[in-house]
């Protein structure tokens, strides 16, 4: 009976044993993976993924004929291409690397200030924005911003961006993944809550405005060019009608001697009976100019310019226009420098075997130059910070002694009276 017993429990054991290693095996290796990659790929695998949006249509209707989008779009790209920036290498800021060296000049053709607005204007019109590194077998020695509208995500086998193609001229350039796990390509893009692969352009969201405010510019042209006033109708008072020939006849007299600005305010002769009926519009029908502001407003609401900055009217929103200045470095220019630069340091990096960062150098920007001066009054008068915490708060590093001396015995002897 013992015998058996055991003989059973070392049997259990075993089996328990075997089961405990074939588990072990079948366990999932795992993958720093999302899990949803395998869904993503049942949209297309190892295809480009055609962005759903006309970027060429929307350039053309905004960007080269709306004075609003085109102003607006300038102003934020070189705003960003005026902003100063500091690199820093595991923490440490240097004064000087080859990263550096290459966004002065990432090109023989175009500065860095070209560069950086080209960038940013393709993401704002497109959403999209994509860089491209040149490399010689070694770092990077050359950038180029590349237009988005010929540029094609190839998803992969996980759903996720495996490569870009670049089609111009009939021919297409593939860029993949180097050896060194750098991609060669950089993509920038807004967000778009319906899109796994392109960004939201802000022309996009604002398109209803936009075809609204050249509706009006439309409705303005045609109306100066019927000498500034709504059109009439000729009625014909005598008996019977007119021929078909003295009817084409009328409409080309009044064609060539009474339409268009070089003809406003020209009498009109009339002769056999006939008679010129103004026809008017009311106060209401005629109001497009505001209809017109208001979509102007949408525009610059979409783009994150403060519409004062645009010389759009009706706009109270800013006590002046230094204040609308400051909101629109503050929240529409720093957010897309801080952006863009984190991006292009961490790619840059990788390529440079690197741990690097880009940074704006706010104390250069003379829009934000009044905040530095109250920052700098406010720590000046606050006698219970030492040398080093004034430092520290203004973003200095500190100085030897500079704990110590009257300034920290004040400051224990007030951290002591609060408590």
């Amino acid at each position: 009976m013992v015998f058996s017993f055991l003989r059973r429990a070392l049997g259990a054991g075993e089996r328990a044993d075997a089961r405990h290693e074939v588990g072990l095996q079948k366990a999932p290796s795992q993958e720093k993976a999302s899990r949803t990659g395998a869904v993503i790929a049942l949209s297309g695998t190892g295809r480009a993924v055609w962005t759903p949006r006309d970027y060429a249509r929307l350039t053309r209707e905004g960007f080269t004929k709306n004075p609003v989008v085109y102003r607006a779009v300038r102003l934020l790209a070189e705003a960003v291409g005026s902003v100063p920036l500091l690199l820093t290498k595991d923490g440490v800021e240097q004064e000087t690397h080859p990263a550096l060296d290459l966004l002065k000049a990432p090109n023989p053709t175009c500065s860095r200030a070209d560069f950086l607005e080209a960038l940013i204007g393709y993401l704002l019109l497109s959403g999209n924005a994509y860089v491209e590194m040149v490399r010689l077998g070694g770092p990077p020695s050359e950038l180029y911003a590349l237009r988005p509208d010929r540029m094609r995500v190839v998803a992969g086998s996980d759903g996720w961006p495996a490569g870009f193609d670049y089609t111009a001229g009939g021919r297409t350039v593939q860029f993949r993944e180097g050896a060194d796990g750098v991609m060669p390509v950089l993509h920038l893009r807004l967000a778009h809550p319906l899109d796994d692969h392109y960004g939201l352009a802000p022309l996009e969201a604002a398109q209803t405005s936009l075809d609204i405010h050249n509706a009006a510019a439309t409705w303005n042209k045609a109306l100066l060019d019927n000498a500034a006033r709504p059109s009439g109708a000729l009625v014909y008072q005598g008996t019977g009608g007119l021929t078909d020939e003295q009817f084409e006849r009328l409409k080309q007299e009044l064609a060539e001697g009474y339409e268009g600005a070089t003809n406003a305010g020209r009498p009109m002769l009339l002769e056999g009976g006939l008679d010129w009926k103004m026809m008017s519009l009311s106060p209401r029908d005629m109001d497009f100019m505001e209809a017109r502001n208001g979509a102007a407003r949408d525009i610059a609401l979409a783009f994150g310019v403060p519409p004062m900055l645009l010389g759009i009217p009706g706009d109270a929103t800013y006590a002046n226009y230094a204040e609308a200045n400051r909101a629109f470095w503050r929240q529409a220019v720093l957010p897309l420098v801080m952006r863009v630069s984190e991006r292009l340091a961490t790619w840059l990096g990788q390529a440079y075997g690197e741990t690097l960062a880009l940074v704006p150098d706010t104390d250069q920007i003379t829009a934000l130059a009044s905040e530095r001066g109250e920052l700098w009054a406010r720590v000046s008068a606050a006698d219970f910070l030492t040398v080093n915490e004034k430092r520290a708060a203004l973003g200095y590093g500190p100085l030897p002694g500079g704990d110590g001396g009257p300034t920290a015995t004040g400051t224990r002897s007030k951290e002591a009276s609060l408590g």
